[in-house]
C-alpha cells in the first residue's frame, strides 16, 4: 500500500515537538568557535530603522524593521539574511525589550503581532516587546518543499519497504531535494544553533546589554540554546511549555501522538454532549468516525479552498492545531460539521495557519536573495517546511535506511498504539528526515549546566504536545539557574490560558521576582 507524503500538510500553531522535518545543517558553530576569517563586527554594529508595518486594517502603534544576520556565521563574508521584526514600543518608564517567540518550530512571530499581542501589553508598562521571524520562517528567506504537485509516494505499512527497500529510500531522498530546490541557499544554514546566534545580534541592534525573553514550546529550546551559548548575556528569561533537549526524533513523535490523541478524546467527550456534534452523541463511536473521516479522505481527498486535495493528513493537521486550547473546540466543532455535512474545508483550514487561512501565492523556483519578503510571497507551504527543517537540524539520532528497513514494523505499532488519528502523521515526519546530514550534537551535548541567572520554566499538566515531564527533564539539564512553575490546567502552554501563570510570568519579568521553584498554579488561583 502506497500514501502521498504532500510537502503541504504539517502545519500547527505551536511547536508538537514531536513532529519532525526536512533540514540540511549547515556549518553552524556553537559561540567562541567561529572560523578565523569570521568578523561579526558590522552585524553587531547594526541599529534598528523601525516604521508602520506595510498593510492595511494593522495597529496603528504596531512598528516593523529588520536585523540583517550572516547566511553562515563560520562565514560572514559568504552571504546575509534580513529578518523580519515588529514591536509595541514601551508605554512606561523604559528597561529594555522582551523578546518573543512564539513557538513552532515555522511558527512566525510578526504575524502572531498583529493578531494577538495583548496578552503582552502588560509587559509594555517597562518594556518595548519584540517578536521576529526565525530565519527560514515568514518574511525571512522563508523555506519550501513546493506547491505539492511533486507529492512523493512513500509506503504506509512494511510490504512495499519488504520487498523493495531501495526504491523507497530513493523517492525519501527525492523528496529532500525538492525541498532543497524550492528553499534556497538558506535550507543549509536553518537550525536553532544558527537562530540562536540571530537573537543576540538582535539583542545588540535593540540596544540591550542583557536578553530578556519569553519563549513559547519549541521557543524555549531556542531559549534554552541562547542561554548555553551566551550565558553572560542572559537576563529575565522565561520558557513556557517546555520542550525536551534529549529525547530522539522517534521518542518525541510519539509522546506528540500521544498528547494529542488525549486532547481528542477530551474534544470528543465535550463534542457527544452537544446535539450538533457531527459524530453523534456516543464517544466510542465518534472516536471511530474520526478515524474513518482521515482514512476516506486520504482515499478519497475533497477540493480544499484553493482547489487542492484535502486529504487525511491535511484533517490531522488541522486538528492538531485546533486542540491545543480548549477555547478553540466550538470553532473546530462547527468546523467538522461543515467539513463532514457539506464537504466544506473552509472552516478546518483556518487551523491550519494558526486561526486564519493562509494567503495564496505563485510558486516559483527562483532562489531569494536574502531581503526580506513581502507577506502575499510567502509559500504556502513554509510553515510545515520550516518546522521539519528545523527539527530535523536540531536533532542527531535520525534513523538510518537500514534502521527504517528493519524497524518499521515495531515502529508502526509503536505510533499506532499511542495515537490511531496521530500516530501514522507522525511517523511518516519519521520517516521524511532520511537522506538529511546528520543533526547538531550541540543541544544534546552543550545545553545543560548553565551557569546564568535563574530564569522560570513553566510545565502544564495537561499540555498535549510538550508533557510536564520534559519540563522537570529539562529543568534538572540546566542546573540551578532553573526554577519550576507546576501549571495544573490543560492546554497548550500556559501563560495565555492562566491568570496565576500569567501573573508569575510578568512579575518575574518586570521586576525580577521569581516565585518559588516546585510553586504551582491551579484552576482555583485563576478564581480568585
Amino acid at each position: 500500500m502506497l500514501a502521498k507524503l504532500s510537502t503541504r500538510p504539517m502545519l500547527r500553531r505551536c511547536a508538537v515537538t514531536g513532529a519532525v522535518g526536512l533540514a540540511l545543517l549547515g556549518t553552524a558553530l556553537p559561540a567562541g568557535t567561529d572560523s578565523p576569517e569570521a568578523d561579526l563586527t558590522r552585524f553587531y554594529r547594526q541599529k534598528i530603522t523601525w516604521a508602520r508595518c506595510p498593510g492595511e486594517g494593522l495597529p496603528k502603534d504596531l512598528q516593523c524593521g529588520k536585523v540583517t544576520v550572516p547566511l553562515d556565521y563560520a562565514h560572514p563574508r559568504a552571504g546575509t539574511l534580513d529578518l523580519a521584526l515588529a514591536r509595541y514600543r514601551a508605554t512606561g518608564d523604559k528597561r529594555g525589550s522582551v523578546l518573543l517567540n512564539f513557538g513552532g518550530p515555522g511558527g512566525p512571530g510578526v504575524p502572531e503581532f498583529m493578531t494577538g499581542a495583548k496578552d503582552f501589553m502588560e509587559l509594555t508598562d517597562n518594556y518595548d516587546i519584540v517578536t521576529f521571524d526565525p530565519r527560514g520562517v515568514g518574511r525571512s528567506s522563508p523555506v519550501s518543499c513546493g506547491d505539492g504537485k511533486e507529492d512523493i509516494e512513500i509506503p504506509d505499512d512494511s510490504t512495499e519497504l519488504g520487498r523493495d527497500p531501495q526504491s523507497v529510500l530513493k523517492r525519501l531522498r527525492k523528496a529532500a531535494a525538492t525541498c532543497a530546490r524550492h528553499s534556497g541557499p538558506v535550507l543549509p544554514h536553518i537550525g536553532t544553533v544558527n537562530a540562536s546566534r540571530d537573537m543576540d545580534v538582535m539583542r545588540q541592534a535593540l540596544g540591550d546589554d542583557k536578553l530578556n525573553y519569553l519563549g513559547f514550546s519549541y521557543g524555549t529550546r531556542l531559549g534554552a540554546v541562547y542561554a548555553a551559548q551566551f550565558p553572560e548575556k542572559v537576563g529575565r528569561l522565561v520558557l513556557d511549555g517546555v520542550d525536551t533537549l534529549t529525547e530522539p526524533l522517534t521518542e518525541q513523535g510519539v509522546a506528540g501522538a500521544r498528547g494529542q490523541q488525549k486532547a481528542l478524546d477530551e474534544f470528543i467527550d465535550w463534542c457527544v454532549k452537544d446535539i450538533a456534534c457531527p459524530f453523534g452523541q456516543d464517544a466510542r463511536e465518534a472516536r471511530k468516525q474520526v478515524v474513518r473521516l482521515v482514512d476516506s479522505l486520504d482515499a478519497d481527498p475533497v477540493p480544499s479552498a484553493f482547489g487542492e486535495p484535502f486529504t487525511g493528513q491535511d484533517l490531522v493537521g488541522a486538528l492538531g492545531q485546533a486542540l491545543y486550547s480548549e477555547e478553540l473546540w466550538p470553532s473546530l466543532e462547527r468546523a467538522l460539521a461543515s467539513l463532514v455535512e457539506d464537504g466544506d474545508t473552509h472552516a478546518i483550514e483556518t487551523f491550519t495557519g494558526g486561526g486564519a487561512a493562509p494567503a495564496r501565492r505563485e510558486e516559483t523556483d527562483e532562489p531569494h536573495d536574502g531581503g526580506l519578503v513581502d507577506e502575499e510571497d510567502v509559500p504556502l507551504d513554509n510553515m510545515p517546511a520550516a518546522l521539519m527543517a528545523i527539527n530535523c537540524a536540531d536533532d542527531p539520532d535520525r534513523p538510518t535506511g537500514r534502521q527504517i528497513i528493519d524497524d518499521l514494523d515495531r515502529l508502526r505499532a509503536e505510533y499506532d498504539q499511542a495515537s490511531p488519528v496521530f500516530g501514522p502523521y507522525r511517523l511518516s515526519g519519521v520517516l521524511m528526515c532520511y537522506g538529511r546530514p546528520r543533526g547538531t550534537d550541540f543541544i544534546r551535548d552543550e545545553v545543560k549546566d548553565v551557569a546564568t541567572p535563574k530564569m522560570l520554566l513553566v510545565g502544564t499538566r495537561g499540555d498535549p504536545a510538550t508533557p510536564y515531564r520534559w519540563t522537570v527533564e529539562t529543568a534538572g539539564r540546566l542546573g540551578s539557574s532553573a526554577v519550576v512553575l507546576d501549571n495544573k490546567g490543560s492546554g497548550h502552554t500556559g501563560y495565555s490560558s492562566s491568570k496565576c501563570v500569567h501573573g508569575k510570568v510578568d512579575t518575574f519579568l518586570l521586576y525580577g521576582t521569581l516565585p518559588p521553584d516546585g510553586s504551582s498554579c491551579g484552576p482555583e488561583d485563576d478564581d480568585e
